[in-house]
Parts: structure tokens; sequence; C-alpha cells
């Protein structure tokens, strides 16, 4: 399957802002990607890039005085399967789980894990331990949070989502996050493309936050705010919780002013030849704007 995936983000400074975004498709992607996934902008000829410690490719830029626009615009390819679902999945002891798996296991800013011990014991204490208690924890959580941007604020911990009862994208993943760790379940965040494939069309696209648990000696894939295994999730960044994976961290003042993302898949009959030209040199010229949700979704997933 190949799915044509890009951004295209448009900032005001005062003056020049070094910036970090993390916008690229994960340096462990599997798949083929046909053209260049790398950030472009339309000013700053001072870009480079890092992988950090999570394996995240990060790029770094200075946006000068005015305005610039930032874009990425691609072709990857994807075996087209659905999350995989594995019930019998066992959880590991403690003992058993390997060193790198252990940090997983800790609280972070915004999953504070350490403060829901007793809740999730209590919640989910009778639940068959692995794969059925994490789908439990999920329920949970996609039954009793409701999804609106406008319940998304860059301070909101675990904790917070779970006394409101509110929140975007990746309060669902800090919660669920925050009750596995509390378990003794590894857990992390991710974050990157998911398209309205398989599934009515929501009307935009745009980048979506899911988590990943250790079971039986691998990393799995769990959602809960959609609660059903999706086709076509690109992973970009993985990290403790999003505030290891904000999306644009910047060193000054800013204004956005656009943010459009695109994901869609492309028809069998698509000439990739055809579909190449151009995706080094400009935006997707048929990308959707978000209307009044682009400033708030940027925002949430800055951390």
């Amino acid at each position: 399957m190949l799915i044509r995936i890009g951004f295209e983000i448009t900032v005001s400074c005062p003056t020049p802002v070094p910036m970090l975004l993390a916008l690229s498709v994960h340096s462990q992607f599997a798949g083929r990607i046909i053209g260049s996934d790398q950030v472009r902008s339309s000013h700053s000829q001072d870009i480079n890039e890092y992988v950090d410690l999570f394996g995240n490719r990060v790029t770094r830029v200075t946006a000068p005085v005015g305005v610039s626009k930032f874009w990425s615009d691609c072709i990857v390819e994807v075996d087209g399967l659905p999350d995989r679902v594995l019930p019998h999945a066992q959880q590991l002891q403690l003992e058993q789980l390997p060193n790198e798996t252990l940090t997983f296991l800790m609280a972070s800013r915004y999953c504070d894990s350490d403060l829901l011990g007793e809740f999730a014991w209590k919640q989910f204490g009778q639940t068959p331990t692995g794969w059925p208690r994490v789908q439990a924890i999920c329920d949970f959580v996609h039954e009793i949070i409701t999804f609106d941007y406008k319940f998304g604020r860059p301070d909101k911990t675990a904790s917070d989502v779970l006394s409101e009862k509110t929140g975007v994208c990746r309060d669902f993943a800090h919660l669920a996050i925050s009750l596995c760790r509390a378990m003794n379940i590894p857990a992390r965040y991710a974050s990157g493309y998911l398209g309205d494939i398989g599934v009515p069309d929501a009307g935009f696209d745009d980048f979506c936050a899911w988590f990943e648990v250790f079971l039986d000696g691998q990393w799995y894939t769990f959602d809960a705010r959609y609660n059903v295994p999706r086709i076509g999730r690109i992973l970009m960044v993985r990290g403790h919780d999003a505030s290891d994976v904000a999306m644009m961290t910047s060193f000054g003042a800013y204004e956005l002013t656009e943010f459009r993302v695109w994901t869609h898949e492309l028809p069998d009959e698509d000439d990739n030849n055809v579909l190449l030209e151009g995706l080094s040199t400009r935006p997707h010229p048929q990308q959707r704007g978000l209307g009044g949700q682009v400033v708030t979704s940027a925002y949430i997933a800055r951390a």
C-alpha cells in the first residue's frame, strides 16, 4: 500500500528563532520511502538533522525574521495490514524485563503513574495479565474520556485527564500509559501519521498519538482513542511521553499562522513516476486544512 504523507507549517518570527522539529518518519520505519521526507524550508538554508536517544529524527533549523514555511511531502509504502492483535501475549515478570524497557516503567512529566497506582490496581487488579489487561485499560480510557480539541492544554497530566475525563489523542495515550506503568507493564508514547484508511473520512488529516507496550519480549501498538486496529499507521516519534517528542521546540517567540497535514492512500493504478514529480520542491497541492482546529492541534502536540 502506498500512502502520501506530508505537512506544511508557516510561522512568523520577530527575531531569528532556533527550532527543533520532530517531523520526520522514525529512523526505524521499515517501509520504503519514495522521494524524501526531510523537512524543507522556504528561507533558511541552515538545516541539519540528528537522531536522538529514542531513534527520533530531529531537524535543527533557525527560522529567520519574517514568514517562513516548513514542509515535507513524500510517499511511503506499508504492508496495508491493521495493527497486530495477539490476545495471548503475556506480561513478563519484572525480573525478566530487558534493561532498556525499565525506563518505561517510571513516572514522567505527563504520565504521573506514581499517583495512579492505587486506582489502577483497584480498577484492573482482577483482570487477566498481559494483553487482556492492557486491552481492559484501553477500553476504560476509551469509554470515560471525551475527545475534543478544545479540551487540550500543554500542562495536562494523566491524573488531570482521569479527573476531567476530557482530552485529545495525546491525553488518551498518557492516561493509558500511566495505568499500564502503575501495573508494571512497560509503556511508551508514540505519534505519527494516521489517515482515514478503512474507516469513515473525518474530513481532515492530522497527526495522532498512540502508545506501545512491551509484552512477550516485543513492543505492540495500542490506541486508547480509537480502540480498534487501524491501517496505515506511520511512526514519527517515540518517548516517555509528549515532552520527549514535541513536534516543534522553539528557543524564542513565533506565531504559528498555518498548519496542514495530509496522509491518504494512493490508488493502485497511480504511476509512481508521475507522483514523484514535484515532491521535493513544493508542498502537496491538495492538502486539507484543519480550519479552526489548526492552531489547537499544533499547540497540543508541542507539549
